[in-house]
């Protein structure tokens, strides 16, 4: 007798089936909306930049150097984990890049290219902007099955 044999004469003839579990859409409550990505984006920005960026601290990283480095960071982080745990869009993957200069009668262009589906992708911008610096935050929502 065989090991097969024996689990369909113990009763054991059952067999699990496992559908796939790739969507090609998202669901109308887990998707990506602009709207609310900027909201949380450009709150994260005026309370990181509003109350820590004054006159003595852009004197202290005159050259734009490390500080704002490791700023930018951890600003494109908090935003990043704060859509993933408001918006509640698991299938999303999510791409946060912000730009931090300062004021120092300059102009600036951002500009981005991106591949993508049309119907579920997106993306959000939000900016700050005191007398010391500008800020600019980009975050691209793109759906993954």
């Amino acid at each position: 007798m065989s090991l097969d044999n024996a689990d369909i004469s113990a009763g054991k003839n059952e067999i699990d089936i496992i559908l796939p579990t790739y969507r090609l859409k998202p669901e109308k409550k887990s998707k990506f909306y602009p709207s609310q990505a900027k909201q949380i984006s450009k709150e994260i920005l005026e309370e990181e930049l509003g109350k820590k960026v004054d006159d003595k601290w852009v004197k202290e990283c005159a050259d734009f150097g490390d500080g704002f480095e490791t700023l930018s960071k951890d600003i494109a982080d908090k935003i990043k984990e704060k859509i993933k745990c408001t918006l509640h869009i698991p299938r999303y993957k999510l791409v946060t890049q912000v730009t931090v200069g300062q004021m120092k009668d300059q102009g600036v262009r951002i500009t981005s290219r991106c591949l993508w589906d049309t119907s579920t992708d997106n993306y959000a911008t939000a900016s700050f902007q005191n007398q010391h610096i500008w800020a600019s935050a980009i975050v691209f929502g793109l759906y993954t099955d």
